[in-house]
């Protein structure tokens, strides 16, 4: 039988409010992408800089290190905790311990691309950014660069050189856009697959090298479908899986005829 072990989530218990901060809607081309700036979508750990310390979009407090957070403006500041592409699971593991690891925080960087309830347009705030890392001079801190593209096909051109280097997507956010909280149509994401979440519910035993491990997830999606996830599991959660009651991410390429999502691959634990 393969062990059970709970995840534990270990970010510190925090009476701070949850942030309420700006969600993003899917991209959809009936749009003129030369009113957007457009970025690289960042598979990090989203963290909102309330002046003071970082949380995440749960309200959790992070335990980042002193000496990291040192230079960070009085401000505050919406961004995402990186270390590089395609590691999203060593960032969460890092990001998420009670007590940090200084040897660990060095790799990682506090990239910006939002400051919360500030006035102007998104334009004008990216020049406000731009003037808060120069003023602070931080070497754990940076603006997730922004760019042009002159219509849709370059869009989806650099959409596409981008991925096959790795990088999670795009994100668009209109040039005139005043700050607001919720999901908002003045920031679209795009990739070239869909994700979602569904919830744990149990376990497929694994078979062959993966004997004695798990062999897939059985999840059930919001809408009531069950359907079972493998692909993308790693060594390790195969070992010691997600608990029954765990919302995690998956990606997949459309539904078949029944409604199950098409070559779901898991992506990663829900961040909280």
């Amino acid at each position: 039988m393969f062990r059970l072990l709970l995840f534990i989530c270990c970010f510190q218990l925090s009476a701070a409010t949850k942030p309420d901060l700006l969600l993003a809607q899917v991209y959809h081309d009936a749009i003129d992408v030369q009113q957007y700036w457009i970025s690289e979508k960042l598979d990090g750990v989203r963290a909102f800089w309330n002046g003071q310390q970082l949380m995440t979009r749960g309200g959790q407090i992070i335990a980042a290190p002193a000496w990291f957070v040192a230079d960070f403006p009085n401000t505050a500041l919406d961004g995402e905790l990186w270390m590089a592409r395609n590691q999203f699971a060593a960032t969460f593991s890092i990001v998420s311990k009670h007590i940090a690891v200084d040897s660990e925080w060095l790799q990682m960087r506090y990239f910006i691309f939002e400051l919360p309830n500030a006035a102007g347009t998104f334009t004008e705030r990216i020049n406000a950014m731009q003037a808060i890392i120069q003023q602070q001079n931080s070497r754990y801190l940076a603006v997730i660069p922004q760019f042009r593209i002159a219509d849709q096909a370059s869009l989806q051109a650099k959409l596409k050189k981008l991925e096959t280097q790795g990088a999670e997507g795009l994100m668009l956010h209109h040039q005139d856009a005043l700050y607001k909280t919720g999901r908002s149509s003045d920031l679209l994401k795009l990739k070239s697959y869909l994700d979602t979440e569904a919830e744990v519910i149990g376990y497929r035993p694994g078979k062959g090298k993966y004997q004695g491990q798990v062999g897939a997830l059985v999840v059930k999606s919001p809408d009531g479908k069950v359907f079972a996830l493998g692909s993308g599991l790693t060594d390790a959660l195969r070992q010691n899986p997600p608990k029954i009651g765990t919302l995690v991410t998956y990606r997949y390429n459309g539904l078949t005829k029944k409604g199950i999502p098409r070559f779901a691959r898991f992506l990663r634990i829900r961040q909280e």
